[in-house]
């Protein structure tokens, strides 16, 4: 077998919208559309340095609903770009770009090949220097926004063909519950398909999934939401003569998104609490120096700083002034190093023996013991949130909404429940001990004084 070596990206989702993010400064929001751009010119940086054969691209140039004009004309200058330099470029669309979207009608540049939609189809791949045959590459696109088969039993290997197996598909392997089941298929359709190396996109979070051959999703080019934290960027694959693929990484985003941990424990006010946020933020800055960060603390532990989160607003006015300064970093330009906190996402509790609370005969006691056993039972969970909505479920709109949301996110509403009843029920504290079971009854029972059909009897004042 010939050594060569290509680049494989997918989801470029050029110049589409960043989620979670309202009432950007202008100057902020504009360096992030360019972002996606930015990391495009640095993939074609990368083919070029790295001295690759070809360019493989697993799916959603793209977003249909965000397709610019100059997102389509950044693309084909970037393909112009690798023609240049005789990268040769072979892509698939996917469910945001499928072959029925709206897009500049134009033949593609002879270096480039777009799969159609109907069967995979195989085209040879030759290596620059010396025009060798070295590949076999195959891929199938979208032809509309949703492709609910498995197509990745439609591959098959090119018959009597000795050269390295590439397939392109844009899919959902092993049913990956945070993105669509679009082309749903398994690790074991893949491995029995024969194919040397099967070059994913749809998932945004790196990962190999398989090693011989290699099943390998390389993530979106550029984060866009506080989902899809951490580097991102491409793999070159360097194919030996003994047909061994070795991956490296590539980072090409200018704008890193994560979430930060910071516990409350051991802090003794609002000062101090500050002060820690503001040490968090600093420690980002000096760790990714050049580029831009967009960072949600998750405020954890058990203190007394919980009741200022949870009740004075301390958490919102100081968002609002880290974002200030923030600001005036930007309309300097200087994004290199700015740190934008998205937002808080407080995860506290007040400083109480929740051993002690578990084994009280209360209702305090038995809405931790019933948050407890749900967190470990996803029937149990499913079941507990269903009982509850069940009155919101009658609105289309919101059922809808809430038959979308995730495991993660309806733990993540039993615990706040749990703290909240805990935060509630301690505003009644007597001598700074937890009222007992029958007053925690009598307080409840007021808070739910005319609730005879099961509806909540009145706002709760926070």
């Amino acid at each position: 077998m010939i050594p060569f070596r290509f680049l494989h990206a997918a989801d470029l989702h050029l110049d589409s919208r960043f989620a979670g993010l309202v009432h950007l400064p202008q100057d902020i929001r504009s360096y992030l559309r360019e972002s996606t751009f930015a990391a495009l010119g640095r993939l074609v940086g990368v083919a070029i340095l790295q001295k690759v054969d070809f360019v493989v691209i697993s799916g959603d140039v793209y977003d249909v609903s965000d397709a610019s004009l100059q997102g389509q004309l950044r693309f084909r200058e970037a393909l112009e770009e690798l023609g240049r330099h005789g990268i040769q470029v072979f892509l698939i669309h996917g469910n945001h770009d499928p072959l029925d979207g709206p897009r500049l009608s134009s033949a593609s540049p002879a270096h480039v090949t777009v799969f159609g939609g109907s069967e995979p189809e195989r085209v040879t791949a030759r290596r620059r220097e010396d025009g060798r045959e070295v590949a076999v590459v195959s891929g199938i696109s979208y032809p509309t926004s949703k492709v609910t088969e498995n197509t990745a039993l439609r591959f098959s290997r090119q018959p009597g063909s000795s050269l390295f197996h590439i397939a392109l598909l844009h899919g959902n392997v092993d049913g990956d519950l945070q993105h669509e089941t679009y082309s749903p298929c398994t690790r074991k359709d893949l491995i029995g398909r024969g194919y040397d190396y099967w070059a994913l996109g749809h998932i945004h979070k790196r990962s190999i999934l398989h090693e011989h051959p290699p099943i390998v999703y390389p993530g979106n080019i550029q984060g866009r939401s506080i989902k899809e934290t951490g580097p991102k960027g491409c793999y070159t694959v360097d194919v030996s003569a003994e047909g061994a693929a070795r991956l490296d990484f590539h980072e090409l985003d200018s704008v890193r998104w994560q979430v930060r941990e910071l516990s409350i424990e051991g802090l003794a006010d609002e000062a101090e609490w500050t002060l820690a946020v503001e040490n968090a933020v600093e420690d980002i800055r000096r760790e990714t120096p050049q580029m831009m960060s967009v960072v949600r603390f998750r405020l954890t532990g058990r203190g007394e700083i919980h009741k200022v989160l949870a009740e004075k607003g301390a958490a919102d006015d100081l968002l609002t002034e880290l974002q200030r300064r923030e600001t005036v970093r930007a309309v300097r330009k200087e994004y290199a190093g700015l740190v934008w906190t998205e937002g808080f996402s407080i995860e506290t509790g007040l400083a109480v023996d929740r051993e002690h609370l578990l084994l009280e005969d209360s209702f305090l006691g038995e809405m931790l013991r019933l948050a407890g056993r749900s967190s470990g039972n996803a029937a149990e969970l499913d079941e507990l949130v269903a009982t509850a909505l069940r009155p919101l479920m009658e609105n289309q709109e919101l059922r809808r909404l809430l038959l979308s949301v995730g495991a993660e996110e309806k733990q993540e509403w039993l615990r706040g429940a749990a703290e909240l009843g805990i935060t509630l029920l301690s505003r009644l504290e007597e001598g700074g001990t937890l009222l007992n079971a029958e007053e925690e009854g009598k307080a409840y029972s007021a808070a739910h004084a005319g609730d005879g059909d099961g509806q909540p009897g009145g706002e709760v004042e926070e």
